[in-house]
């Protein structure tokens, strides 16, 4: 399954790729990663119908923020489940991005054992 991580920040690749580590050895998981809002769309309109089943974004990004991105994705890919992040707990971003759709609402740092299950919901596997 192919889940799509978006954040400005490029080292978030690491850390995900790290944390998830052993489910992209057993081929269970494929990551791939947009460093942008305009870029994540760009990936998922590359494909039709897109091959990826999760978004994972941060909300708080230069240019269109994630939750911009998450009405876009709902409406042109509604079969997409999106998850949010942001450094700021605050109730208006959750409210917006419950009321926009997202499945989940986290806040930094990433509680990567709740992510997993998550994934694991979503994509009917045993992570």
């Amino acid at each position: 399954m192919k889940i799509l991580i978006v954040d400005d920040e490029r080292d978030v690749e690491d850390l995900f790729r790290q944390k998830l580590r052993k489910e992209i050895r057993s081929g269970t998981l494929e990551l791939e990663f947009a460093f942008s809002a305009k870029q994540a769309l760009e990936i998922l309109a590359s494909e039709n119908p897109p091959k990826v089943v999760y978004v994972f974004s941060d909300i708080n990004m230069p240019g269109m923020s994630g939750l911009e991105m998450l009405d876009i994705i709902k409406e042109k890919f509604p079969k997409i489940q999106v998850s949010m992040i942001s450094a700021y707990g605050d109730e208006a971003n959750y409210k917006k991005a419950m009321e926009s759709g997202a499945k989940e609402f986290y806040t930094k740092p990433v509680n990567f054992e709740n992510l997993k299950k998550e994934i694991a919901e979503i994509t009917q596997l045993n992570l």
